[in-house]
């Protein structure tokens, strides 16, 4: 069985003034304050909702 390949999304900047779909993006990823980290399994549509947000968040594979 292949192991699937996961990356760690960290918050960096508040959404307080950001656009609401930006800060329904942030919950959708299970961010809820800034420095906070999660994981998630690396998939197109967690990819694409990171693409939307670069400013606030931040990457590491």
């Amino acid at each position: 069985m292949a192991k699937t390949e996961t990356v760690k999304i960290t918050l960096k900047k508040s959404t307080i003034g950001a656009p609401e779909k930006h800060t329904k993006i942030v919950k959708a990823l299970g961010l809820t304050k800034t420095n906070q980290v999660v994981e998630h399994n690396k998939t197109d549509i967690i990819m694409g909702m990171v693409n939307k947000i670069p400013h606030l968040v931040e990457v590491v594979k």
